[in-house]
């Protein structure tokens, strides 16, 4: 069983959202958390990210990584 998905935002031919949206159709429990070098507000503002996402920034720690995906797990 698959908990969660780790996608970067921004990808050749399609994003992490449109990802999320489909794997979500198949899958609607996972949890998604979007990664990117940009900041959470650029992807936003692009219609990327929307508000209450979970999101990490580039460059993180795997110590940052594992944090945010147990913060991820939790999440409603």
């Amino acid at each position: 069983e698959i908990r969660i998905l780790v996608t970067d935002i921004i990808m050749p031919e399609m994003n992490g959202k449109q990802l999320a949206q489909q794997i979500q159709t198949i899958c609607p429990d996972i949890k998604i958390l979007f990664m990117s070098g940009y900041a959470a507000n650029v992807m936003a503002d692009r219609g990327l990210l929307d508000k209450g996402v979970e999101f990490i920034q580039k460059p993180f720690s795997m110590k940052d990584l594992a944090v945010k995906i147990r913060e991820t797990q939790k999440s409603a």
